[in-house]
């Protein structure tokens, strides 16, 4: 009997800045790069990059619940992106560079605050954490040229310099969940 999959939709700088790192996890079916939170139907990727939609640039993750559990997808994206930087991730900078969670469902929501309650708990960082929680109202896919963007361009400039090391990262610190 196959497993349900579920979906998580999260947003830290960059999407192919966490596409690929989440593509690396045993248990992830699928990781597209889209746009959500915003005000614009149908945005264009040179829309989102305005900064004018109010879309977040985001990864949706269809994962196998049995295999890698949500929390271990939000431990991912805190690993690869700094919570803390408000509306930017190193050298991206607006609104739709920011850290968000789009939740699915009120489980995932809870999960989420709790795990954010959590972190700044324990003072990891110097700084709180800003990562934002809201539902998930809407989710559009990028094109075509954004999906699996690091794989088709591993030679790229902007992936070798901020893609690759995040990758390293989660080979290293997630070995047992990676694929």
């Amino acid at each position: 009997m196959a497993t349900e999959t579920e979906r998580a939709t999260l947003a830290g700088g960059c999407f192919w800045c966490i596409e690929a790192p989440m593509e690396e996890l045993d248990g992830v079916h699928d990781v597209t790069s889209g746009y959500a939170g915003g005000h614009t139907e149908n945005p264009t990727y040179r829309a989102v990059c305005s900064g004018d939609t109010g879309h977040a640039e985001v990864v949706q993750i269809e994962y196998d619940p049995d295999r890698i559990a949500y929390e271990d997808l939000l431990d991912v994206l805190f690993t690869v992106h700094d919570p803390t930087q408000l509306n930017r991730q190193g050298p991206d900078v607006g609104t739709q560079y920011r850290s968000a969670i789009f939740t699915h469902d009120e489980s995932q929501h809870e999960t989420a605050a709790a795990y954010i309650d959590a972190l700044d708990a324990e003072g990891g960082y110097d700084d709180p954490v800003v990562t934002e929680i809201e539902p998930l109202e809407t989710f559009y896919e990028a094109s075509e040229e954004h999906q699996n963007y690091y794989e088709k361009n591993p030679e790229d400039a902007y992936c070798s310099f901020h893609a690759q090391p995040k990758i390293e990262k989660v080979r290293e610190k997630f070995a047992e969940k990676t694929a």
